[in-house]
């Protein structure tokens, strides 16, 4: 069964129809960048284009970089404008698709419920903790694979700081740090999330997931297990769809 997949993030809004059977995009994705301000109406606008790109007229699931509650309103926009908090965005989204059943999730949930069925988190019990590296830190908290919904482990506080604002990657692209010094910002951070969670598995995604050969062995002291996303990048248009379907 194909369900077309929306991810939305703060540098572009990716999406493809998925192949539920095997967990992958079922044609390659179309990516437009994310507007500036990042207001609802030209995000909604975003998505539409990505949709139509491919004449897509089925279900649609969108993921959101923010807190997501019942499906459809978003309380927290920290990596897009502020106009979207208390929106309902499963109504906005399907007027704008003409009608379409959207489903709406946060964006880190829905990359790992895929990573849990289909990738890095695949028969693991415990606790598995999916963190998604980009504009900011998102994460999916996992318990014998059932997701601890919206838990935005990307502003706990460290060293004073939100510890997205220290160690997502656009933190290191910000500041130019070396994949060392980045390396170590997420060891940090790392420890401080293991030391509340203890969790058995972190699956690290978003898009740096593509380069762990650069930096996972720099990650040192950590009990838990550290392996990149299966799914790469494509993780949250994989959830997305899975929602869609689920709800659907």
């Amino acid at each position: 069964m194909h369900i077309f997949g929306v991810d939305i993030g703060g540098s572009g809004i990716k999406g493809a129809p998925v192949d539920l059977d095997l967990g992958d995009l079922a044609h390659e994705r179309h990516k437009v960048l994310t507007p500036h301000p990042a207001t609802p109406d030209s995000v909604a606008d975003g998505v539409k284009e990505v949709v139509d790109h491919f004449g897509w007229t089925g279900p649609v699931g969108i993921t959101f970089p923010g807190v997501v509650t019942g499906g459809a309103t978003i309380r927290t926009a920290a990596n897009v404008d502020k106009s979207w908090i208390d929106v309902d965005a499963r109504a906005l989204l399907s007027g704008r698709l003409g009608g379409l059943p959207v489903t709406v999730v946060n964006d880190a949930d829905a990359a790992g419920v895929a990573e849990v069925q289909f990738g890095a988190g695949r028969d693991r019990q415990g606790t598995v903790i999916l963190l998604t590296f980009g504009t900011g830190i998102g994460s999916a908290v996992f318990s014998d694979g059932v997701l601890v919904p919206n838990t935005e482990l990307g502003h706990l506080e460290l060293h004073g700081h939100d510890a997205e604002t220290r160690a997502s990657t656009k933190a290191k692209d910000d500041h130019e740090l070396t994949w060392e010094h980045w390396a170590k910002r997420v060891t940090k951070y790392l420890a401080h999330v293991e030391m509340l969670f203890s969790p058995e598995l972190f699956i690290i995604g978003g898009g740096v997931s593509r380069k762990s050969e650069k930096f996972l062995h720099l990650i040192e002291g950590i009990t838990a297990e550290i392996v990149p996303a299966q799914l790469q990048n494509n993780a949250g248009i994989v959830g997305a769809a899975m929602r869609a379907a689920k709800a659907g």
